[in-house]
């Protein structure tokens, strides 16, 4: 696979939910990629659709009441959506690994840490079923030594009830990194955590996949973590993809007034005042808004924001896109900004 390739290409991807009173259109026709060894950062308010998008990859949504009308999941050149159940298993198990936001949900409180890491790894491809026990077993204690948990036979002995959040989180980042996946979705992994044990599993996240060098999605609301470890960012809004920019380029210049909104919300801890909220609330999924689902919130509304959805338009290069109609044209942001001010 070339540099140039992406290993995960998500293309026009749509995902609806049925449910009673109607259908929630969740996901609006998203384009997501990631390209071998790249870091990306998936940012958004709560309920935006960043973990339903990271589930619709996996193919783990429940159908029904989830429905995929439109799109391509495209997993080194294969299609996620038209894959075989073997061939599905065989991706989850060497392709992508998820580390999800909760461990306490993610572990299993009947079986050991021992049971349910050796099914994953024994699992994990059709040569590790011809393994021995002694091997599955101490593959299991690498495991939970690379993640930093000391006295690995005691643990692989005990329940996830007897574990700390913070070591139950670096049990899931071991179990995830286990079956050595190409790529890795870590979603909200230090959500759960208190702050001090969140920067410590998301420092060691960051220095295994480092380490051995694979592509990550990294979801998260804390625009300071993925500043700090992601090398491309896409900010999304109620199932959209608004903007996405090489990480330092988003933080020095972020151009949708969405992504300006979140940069101004972020809490100034050296003073300088209270941080901006953005107004409003996210649009019901039942009944969307027409055009752009930003307008009713965008101070910078014009009357084809209610009309139109927006399409991408590039800043600068390529590698800087922004779905917003303020870039139709460069002189058009700074008139209209203008003639806000004078209204």
């Amino acid at each position: 696979m070339s540099a140039q390739t992406p290993i995960l290409d998500i293309k026009n991807l749509s995902v609806h939910f049925r449910v009673y009173g109607g259908v929630l259109k969740v996901l609006d026709g998203i384009d997501f990629h990631v390209f071998p060894g790249e870091k990306v950062g998936l940012v958004g308010e709560t309920g935006c659709g960043k973990t339903t998008t990271m589930k619709a990859i996996l193919r783990v949504l429940p159908t029904p009441p989830a429905v995929i009308p439109n799109g391509e999941i495209l997993f080194k050149g294969q299609n996620v959506l038209k894959m075989s159940e073997r061939k599905l298993l065989d991706m989850r198990g060497q392709g992508i690994s998820m580390i999800f936001q909760d461990p306490t949900s993610a572990l299993n409180p009947v079986f050991t840490i021992g049971q349910q890491l050796e099914a994953v790894i024994r699992h994990a491809s059709p040569q590790n079923h011809r393994l021995s026990r002694s091997a599955i077993e101490q593959r299991a204690r690498l495991a939970l030594r690379e993640v930093a948990l000391a006295d690995p036979d005691r643990l692989l002995n005990s329940y996830p009830i007897q574990l700390s959040g913070g070591m139950r989180q670096r049990v899931c980042i071991g179990m995830a990194l286990s079956t050595d996946p190409e790529l890795l979705i870590a979603d909200e992994p230090g959500t759960a955590l208190d702050v001090t044990i969140q920067d410590q599993v998301l420092r060691l996240l960051q220095r295994l996949v480092d380490e051995k060098q694979k592509s990550v999605i990294l979801i998260t609301h804390t625009l300071g973590i993925v500043r700090q470890t992601t090398d491309r960012v896409y900010v999304m809004y109620a199932g959209n993809m608004v903007e996405v920019a090489p990480t330092k380029r988003l933080f020095a210049k972020p151009a949708h007034p969405y992504t300006q909104g979140l940069m101004a919300a972020v809490p100034r801890l050296s003073g300088g005042g209270i941080s901006e909220g953005i107004p409003g609330r996210i649009p019901s999924y039942m009944n969307p808004p027409v055009g752009c689902r930003f307008h009713t919130r965008c101070p910078y509304a014009m009357p084809v924001c209610e009309r139109l959805k927006p399409p991408v338009f590039t800043v600068d290069d390529e590698a800087h896109q922004v779905a917003c109609f303020l870039y139709d044209a460069p002189d058009k942001v700074q008139a209209y900004k203008q003639e806000q001010v004078a209204v």
